[in-house]
């Protein structure tokens, strides 16, 4: 599995977003997230750490050294992607960092976007609201609208995270959000996993209607799992997924 070893990592070229820069707003040497979820590249959730928590300072500090560098050398990132080991609105200080990091990219790289990828368990917090509602990529999971699905994909550590309690939360950004969902098939502790089949991807189209986001980013396996048995949907399923999706009506984006 791999953890990100620094707080500013990169920048990379990813799949979804072209040359990012990441924003790790946890410790590098653990994974911390609000979800467990079976395929995630950072492994599984970790109590052990040594190495704290980037206070808001240390976060802005090394944000500007290495958006100084990258102007310096004409490497404007397309966007900055806080994402990391773990869930970054976890931070007790998310909305100032977000603040501060739309200060620098305006004075550093303004053609840059200012991108979250986040898990979507914390976003009835009004600060992760606010937060959120500034950046320019608001990139929310959403993996199933089947609530068992969901459960065995993602683990929530939450006791009382349900699909429908998610789609009331999404539907608040009254569409400026990016819903991003993990497609895959296996077997999970001796249960069958597959957010594929034809009642999975109606019941999530249906709550697709009812979020209605301003683009559809889906895609499937890359990197090791922590959990075997896990199989990666082909790029031609994907397609057929998303061309479902594009005749709903929304912009839609298939990784691979």
């Amino acid at each position: 599995m791999i953890l990100f070893d620094q707080l500013i990592f990169g920048p990379i070229h990813s799949r979804r977003l072209g040359l990012s820069l990441g924003v790790n707003l946890l410790p590098i040497d653990a994974k911390i997230c609000s979800f467990n979820c079976i395929y995630c590249e950072c492994g599984f959730n970790t109590t052990m750490q040594e190495s704290p928590i980037p206070t808001r300072y240390q976060v802005r500090e090394a944000l500007e050294t290495k958006l100084k560098e990258m102007a310096g050398e004409n490497q404007i990132p397309d966007v900055i992607t806080f994402a990391g080991n773990g869930e970054p609105t976890l931070h007790a200080e998310f909305e100032g960092i977000i603040d501060d990091t739309i200060y620098l990219r305006n004075e550093y790289c303004p053609s840059a976007k200012v991108s979250v990828l986040s898990n979507s368990t914390r976003i009835h917090k009004p600060a992760v609201f606010r937060a959120l509602n500034k950046v320019d990529n608001n990139i929310l999971k959403f993996d199933s609208a089947i609530d068992r699905t969901m459960k065995l994909m993602d683990c929530p550590v939450g006791r009382h995270f349900t699909v429908k309690w998610l789609v009331e939360q999404l539907q608040r950004f009254e569409g400026r959000l990016i819903i991003q969902t993990m497609f895959l098939r296996g077997e999970v502790k001796g249960e069958i996993v597959d957010n594929t089949s034809e009642t999975e991807v109606n019941s999530w189209l249906k709550a697709l209607e009812e979020i209605k986001p301003q683009q559809v980013m889906i895609y499937s396996l890359d990197r090791e799992a922590p959990t075997k048995n896990l199989e990666k949907i082909s790029t031609e399923e994907l397609d057929i997924i998303a061309m479902k999706v594009k005749a709903l009506g929304f912009e839609v984006s298939v990784a691979i």
